[in-house]
């Protein structure tokens, strides 16, 4: 069975093939390499969701980021995550003015840092839960609350936070609910031998080349509109479903290894994550419909931060990222999916 009703724009997935390709083209100018954190990116800003980048100092994380919401003409803005960080610093704050004219006073609310196209939320786990807390209801509801008015962000809104997984002292882990709002837990590696010489050479000469505006920062809500309008067959949403219930220990479904391994297994909003981002993932490619591979390539990003795994797993030397993969080894696609999904692309180019 497909979803019915739905006619994806063909000019719009081919725009945003040629955007995707734009963008590696011109943030290529001035970060060298890491390929896949880029794609990884982009499958999120147009998929409407929030990322997490783990890696060590000095990997260009914010160069990154900056560099994406410059090609795409976002405001952005940087907000330093310290121990007396206080969510007025991050979601603003009502001051009390007076009209020199009358007298009267009345209070007026003052825009903190979140209100932006693209936050990047810097060092995220070096302040405390409370001031954690303040991004949650900025990135599930896409709005700040404060002194009984609701004020809208920016459309489009992403949070982009860093984390750094070397220094654990004097840092504050996310809890897990906070975890669960990003749509992608991303790991930035080191350089290739050959990339890192090239980061030498260009970062020791003279400044690199400006970037070029990609997109409008007004037609990227009208492409997260496309993206969901791709079509994703059952058989592709089973398969989804299958991956997501595989992780939880009490589950019928799940391999006799996840009840040892694995405390806390992934819930719904996992499998939706793993739909949106395989239909940004076929979208970004120019394809009218996903596929199996869509599912298995976003599977690590979405699911790694969203197991909570046993000391048993810990002791044995197992990551969630291992699980997953011994996962995607161990859990059955449903015969057939191939062809299925050849049909699904050819009926929606007719």
């Amino acid at each position: 069975m497909i979803e019915q009703n739905i006619d994806p724009d063909l000019a719009g997935l081919e725009k945003l093939k040629n955007a995707h390709q734009a963008l590696r083209e011109q943030i290529g100018r001035v970060i060298v390499g890491q390929d896949d954190v880029l794609d990884q990116l982009m499958i999120a800003i147009f998929a409407r969701g929030h990322c997490m980048l783990e890696g060590v100092p000095g990997l260009a994380k914010t160069l990154m980021v900056s560099t994406l919401a410059e090609c795409l003409s976002l405001d952005f803005h940087r907000i330093q995550f310290t121990p007396d960080l206080m969510p007025s610093d991050i979601t603003g704050t009502e001051v009390l003015q007076e009209d020199r004219s009358t007298g009267a006073r009345q209070l007026r609310y003052i825009q903190g840092p979140v209100f932006a196209n693209v936050v990047l939320a810097d060092e995220i786990n070096r302040t405390p839960p409370k001031t954690q807390a303040a991004l949650l209801e900025a990135m599930q509801e896409r709005q700040v609350s404060a002194g009984g008015h609701r004020h809208a962000l920016p459309d489009p809104f992403f949070v982009l936070a860093t984390q750094n997984p070397i220094e654990q002292e004097g840092t504050y882990p996310l809890p897990e609910a906070q975890l669960d709002r990003f749509l992608f837990k991303i790991f930035v590696g080191y350089p290739s031998p050959d990339e890192e010489r090239q980061i030498y050479r260009v970062t020791t000469g003279m400044p690199t080349q400006a970037v070029s505006k990609v997109l409008d920062g007004a037609e990227i809500p009208v492409l997260q509109a496309l993206v969901r309008r791709v079509p994703v067959s059952d058989h592709c949403l089973d398969y989804a479903m299958a991956l997501v219930r595989s992780t939880r220990p009490a589950d019928p479904v799940a391999p006799s290894y996840a009840a040892r391994w694995i405390a806390w297994g992934a819930g719904p909003r996992a499998g939706q994550a793993l739909v949106l981002t395989a239909k940004a993932r076929a979208a970004l490619d120019g394809r009218t419909s996903v596929t199996i591979d869509d599912i298995r390539a976003v599977a690590p990003p979405v699911m790694r931060h969203r197991l909570v795994t046993t000391y048993a797993a810990q002791a044995e030397g197992h990551t969630t990222d291992s699980i997953v993969e011994k996962l995607l080894n161990d859990v059955p696609v449903r015969p057939g999916v191939a062809e299925v999904d050849g049909q699904v692309a050819q009926v929606f180019r007719s």
